[in-house]
């Protein structure tokens, strides 16, 4: 578990983190393990590139395959359509 996510979901503070090559900026609501028990992140992205060519929406990061993952000062308020129980996250670590 990464306690820098816990901490960015507390505190409601975007993330910047390199994923798949790309940098991007993204509003961590929901961190945890899978049914694989793989760590992953639903969260919104900001800004930044994306294998998919989205910019910006909903997405389920997997940590370990995420590099530098900095919590920034910037803070954010968490989305209304954000579903709490996310049916992928068997296990939650933190949730906004």
């Amino acid at each position: 578990m990464n306690p820098a996510i816990c901490l960015a979901i507390n505190e409601k503070r975007l993330i910047e983190l390199r994923y798949h090559g790309y940098s991007r900026m993204v509003e961590p609501h929901i961190y945890g393990e899978d049914k694989n028990g793989d760590e992953v992140v639903r969260c919104f992205q900001l800004a930044g590139g994306s294998q998919s060519g989205e910019r910006a929406g909903w997405k389920l990061l997997k940590i370990r395959e995420a590099l530098v993952v900095l919590v920034t000062e910037t803070r954010f308020e968490p989305r209304a359509e954000f579903q709490r129980n996310d049916k992928v996250v068997r296990k939650v670590f933190c949730e906004v």
